[in-house]
């Protein structure tokens, strides 16, 4: 059966970098008050950037920094819960964007919330496996601005708009292990209902009072979010006979430094062990972990053989992770 290898990474973030003190001015915080519960810093917002523009962008960056010929890409899988249209997909309209409807390409979306780049992987995967796929764009994106209720400091402090992006192929080795995992939200701890917002950040006074946004119970989300990291990191071990020491870096989704935190020390793990960039970020939702991936490649002090643990956890509930060779 054939494998498949990570061999590219991309991200996109807009240009707007909205800090913790900007917030200030809209909303009843303070930098001390988020920083000190999230590790976030700032965010970036999209202004007049499609979830598409996003997507295309992060696209872009790891075609050209991996020379990658477009005309071996057969499958587009894009993890959004923000997408421009329901119909058609993202993925169709990225077909377009990078010149490939000429192209015998199958294109997808799906919706795992922040675990939607992990699903995407293993998907993509295991097309790779079957023979039918050279190549396959996974790409997570989000534009979490539009459907921010921007006076709840519970939610709009924590959200950022990006997207990041990952080219697999056809090799002998990479992917060592996956495990992905649901459970119906029966108490709805983290909803956004079917209704495209539209509503662009501005510093002004918005009108936020729509049932249309996205809510979240953040004290059952922080449980659940310790215990699938956990789970994840424990099933992939005895999926792969490996030890955590084996693992170079893990690469969580980027919501809550104070989450990883509690992971790091009720598992003994050292918290250096994380790679983390949400500081500059924000939790991107299905973008988080290609963002936060890319950064990591590009540190440049990865070595041949190296490693790594990518994992999400979200809304649905979903969770999962994958574990490659560098």
């Amino acid at each position: 059966m054939n494998k498949s290898k990570i061999i590219a990474t991309g991200k996109y973030s807009p240009e707007l970098a909205v800090s913790n003190f900007d917030l200030e001015k809209v909303i009843d915080t303070n930098d001390e008050w988020i920083y000190s519960r999230t590790g976030i810093k700032e965010r970036r917002i999209s202004q007049n950037e499609s979830t598409l523009d996003l997507t295309y962008k992060a696209s872009l960056d790891a075609i050209k920094k991996n020379n990658i010929d477009l005309s071996t890409i057969d499958l587009i899988i894009v993890a959004t819960t923000t997408p421009d249209y329901f119909i058609p997909s993202t993925a169709s309209l990225l077909q377009s964007r990078l010149g490939l409807n000429d192209s015998h390409v199958t294109c997808f979306d799906i919706s795992a919330a922040c675990t939607g780049l992990i699903y995407g992987i293993q998907i993509a995967d295991k097309f790779i496996a079957s023979g039918s796929v050279r190549k396959a764009l996974v790409v997570g994106a989000e534009i979490f601005s539009k459907v921010l209720d921007w006076e709840d400091r519970g939610t709009c402090v924590l959200f950022g708009d990006g997207a990041g992006a990952v080219i697999l192929e056809q090799s002998d080795k990479g992917i060592l292990a996956d495990y992905t995992n649901s459970s119906g939200d029966d108490n709805l701890s983290l909803t956004l209902p079917a209704v495209s917002l539209g509503s662009p950040f501005s510093l002004k006074e918005l009108d936020c009072h729509s049932n249309n946004y996205l809510k979240m119970n953040g004290s059952e989300i922080f449980k659940f979010a310790a215990y699938a990291i956990k789970d994840s990191i424990d099933h992939i071990l005895v999926k792969s006979n490996l030890t955590i020491e084996d693992i170079k870096y893990i690469v969580p989704h980027q919501a809550n430094q104070r989450i990883i935190a509690k992971v790091s020390k009720d598992m003994k793990i050292p918290l250096e062990k994380f790679y983390m960039n949400l500081e500059y970020y924000g939790n991107t939702s299905a973008a988080s972990i290609g963002m936060a991936l890319d950064d990591l490649y590009g540190e440049d002090n990865l070595i041949e053989g190296d490693k790594i643990l990518l994992i999400g956890f979200g809304g649905g509930l979903t969770w999962g992770s994958i574990l490659f060779e560098y």
